[in-house]
């Protein structure tokens, strides 16, 4: 196969599927779906490292993340054929027919399309005035609901290091992680760390982390000697648990350095960090809205 980046949007979706059965299984038949992209991103060689923080912008100036479509139409093709379930927003789980399936990839997607593209064309024979044919489905209209964790990344990018980096010590501190006052919040001769604090995991026992932040473009990925370097400055500070936060990403090699040892570190993307923004609500509000389902729409 060609560089994923480089096929036809339909062969990306395409593609997909069989990674998305494979990952699926690993997570044990079911998954929230930012889990499952961030798994099949991490174990598949022929997709890009950066895909999950990957953006461009649109002729109308709209900033999206490309691999959120073909990934979405993957998902909605194997629910369609029944290989995937949708128990509610945001989760999937495999049916009987996924959890059983030992065939190739060629005859995943050929069993999948054969059941999926006729209830593609129905769909949009119903819905010819709402313009909801998979073809005239944009980039754009997928994204359109997630503009504000670009906004949240671009903003990031935009803070000085010194205010990155006691951004990153305040999502640390939500985390239940008591931030130390002296160690890790100079801006040189801070020994390799952006932070230290004491995280406390039952009545008597607490834990030094370390915590190591990089306010980097998305196509600058954290390669693994970063990891090694972070590591040295935990052992500096005698830390027994590391955080590594990024606006951008991680090479594969970077995660398994990061696993490698006694002391497993933590690596947070961008991807992550905005879930993690969101959780906590740190310095951002949430907006309630509403999307009108298919009874509206359908004319029958």
């Amino acid at each position: 196969m060609n560089n994923f980046n480089e096929l036809k949007r339909q062969d990306q979706e395409a593609y997909l599927m069989y990674p998305i059965i494979r990952e699926l299984r690993r997570l044990g038949g079911e998954a929230t779906t930012k889990e499952l992209k961030r798994m099949v991103v991490s174990n598949d060689s022929l997709i890009p490292e950066d895909a999950l923080t990957l953006t461009k912008k649109s002729q109308k100036g709209h900033i999206y993340y490309p691999f959120n479509f073909p990934f979405n139409f993957a998902v909605t093709n194997l629910v369609m054929a029944d290989y995937l379930e949708r128990p509610q927003t945001g989760v999937v789980i495999l049916t009987s027919k996924g959890r059983s399936f030992e065939g190739s990839a060629d005859f995943l997607i050929k069993d999948v399309y054969k059941i999926s593209l006729p209830m593609w064309k129905e769909r949009s024979r119903k819905n010819k005035k709402h313009t909801v044919a998979k073809s005239d489905i944009s980039d754009e209209k997928i994204d359109k609901l997630e503009d504000w964790r670009v906004e949240l990344l671009h903003a990031l990018l935009k803070l000085k290091p010194s205010k990155f980096e006691m951004f990153c010590r305040a999502l640390v501190k939500k985390m239940n992680v008591d931030i130390d006052e002296s160690l890790g919040i100079q801006l040189s001769g801070d020994g390799g760390i952006d932070g230290y604090g004491y995280m406390t995991t039952d009545d008597f026992r607490t834990t030094r982390v370390a915590i190591q932040a990089k306010r980097w473009r998305e196509t600058n990925l954290v390669s693994s000697p970063e990891i090694d370097k972070f590591r040295g400055a935990m052992d500096k500070y005698r830390a027994e648990y590391g955080i590594f936060i990024t606006t951008s990403s991680f090479t594969r090699d970077a995660v398994k350095a990061s696993r490698n040892g006694t002391r497993v570190i933590t690596l947070i993307d961008g991807d992550h960090l905005v879930d993690l923004v969101a959780k906590y609500q740190l310095y951002v509000k949430p907006v309630v809205t509403y999307e009108l389902e298919e009874f509206f729409t359908d004319n029958d």
